[in-house]
This record gives structure tokens, C-alpha cells and sequence, in this order.
């Protein structure tokens, strides 16, 4: 089911977002250039918060993700991994910073990424680490591939999510279970629950 899918994916996106950040780059030819990499991931966020996003992605030669961009805006935007057969990009509203720059820590460290939500979890739980007091956002593609050409991804999805840390479907009237083309809640009660806005798939 469709429904199904997107869980799968979904699942998937504290890995995709940071665990790849612990890998070698690799040599020259498998990074694209610094601009191609800022001009492929912004296209995920709404063409106002593009100039100013920062960006996060791979040099040739480099351990984990770097700033290929400061930013003046209020997203933070995450490469897709050179290394991977599919395009994903995602750009965080910086509220969120605290929470996925923890977990990028986490990973690059070693810990088992079972663990890295019990972790954070508790840390949040403690005051380490802080959550956004606002909704936040999430702006994502993921699959196709990008045509530096046409500045466009080919054949990818978007996805859409807003944070509300601790929320649960009581709370925001939503369902718990996935819906296709409709609102539901992920991770209910924790501090990385969001509501998922995606468009039919």
C-alpha cells in the first residue's frame, strides 16, 4: 500500500538525514561541486527560503557533512549523499537544530542507531538538549535524480512534515495511523512527533 511505503520511508529519515554524515566522501569524481550540491538541495523548500538556507553537504576527502553555506534564513538544509543511487533532500527549521545536530553527533560516534532516539529522548527529557516551543518545519525530496541543467529533480516526491514535539493524536485531533494523501501523527508523545502532510503517492 502506498500508506506502507511512505511508513518505510519515513522510518528511514533520522538515518538518511545524519548517519550518512559518518561516511568518507570519497574521491573527487563521486562529489559534485559545492554549488551543484546547495542548488540541488534547496529546491526543497519554497523559493522564499532558498538564498538563505544554510547548507550542510560532502567535500572529496572529508569525514562526515560540512557547511558548504552559511545561511541568513531560518532552514537549515542537509546534501544528498553523492555516495546514494537516490536524491534526498531535507531542510529543517533551525528550532530544530539542537535535536538533528545531536543526533548527527550520536551516529558519527558510533552509537547504534536503535539507540539514538533513547538517547536523545532522555536528554531532552533532562534539558539537555532544547525543543522548539513553536511548530517547526520539515521540507523533503526524496527519489529521482537532479538535472543540474534544468535546476530541477526528475521524478522525485516531496514530502512535508511539522514538528510538535510531545504531541499525540488526542492533542491535534489527528489519527495516529498513516493516511494516504491526508493529515496523521508520527511518533506520537516524543520530542520528535510531527504531523505528516504529504501529498497522494
Amino acid at each position: 500500500m502506498r500508506s506502507t511505503r511512505l511508513l518505510l520511508v519515513l522510518g528511514a529519515i533520522p538515518t538518511v538525514l545524519s548517519a550518512q554524515a559518518t561516511k568518507q566522501a570519497g574521491s573527487a569524481a563521486d562529489v559534485p561541486p559545492a554549488a551543484q550540491q546547495i542548488a540541488a538541495v534547496v529546491l526543497a523548500l519554497p523559493a522564499e527560503y532558498r538564498a538563505g538556507a544554510k547548507v550542510l553537504g560532502y567535500k572529496a576527502g572529508t569525514k562526515g557533512l560540512v557547511t558548504l553555506r552559511e545561511g541568513t534564513g531560518p532552514f537549515t538544509c542537509l546534501a544528498s549523499d553523492p555516495a546514494g543511487k537516490a536524491f534526498h533532500a531535507a531542510c529543517y527549521h533551525q528550532s530544530m537544530e539542537p535535536f538533528m545536530a545531536r543526533g548527527r553527533e550520536l551516529r558519527a560516534s558510533g552509537t547504534p542507531e536503535e539507540r539514538v532516539d533513547t538517547v536523545r529522548f532522555a536528554e531532552v527529557k533532562s534539558g539537555k538538549i532544547q525543543m522548539p516551543k513553536q511548530p517547526a518545519s520539515m521540507y523533503q525530496i526524496f527519489g529521482g535524480t537532479f538535472d543540474p541543467a534544468a535546476n530541477t529533480v526528475k521524478d522525485g516526491k516531496t514530502l512535508y512534515v511539522i514538528y510538535m514535539p510531545g504531541a499525540t493524536g488526542t492533542s491535534t485531533g489527528l489519527t495516529e495511523k498513516p493516511m494516504d494523501g491526508a493529515p496523521w501523527i508520527m511518533y506520537p508523545g516524543t520530542p520528535k512527533a510531527h504531523i505528516m502532510l504529504t501529498p497522494k503517492m
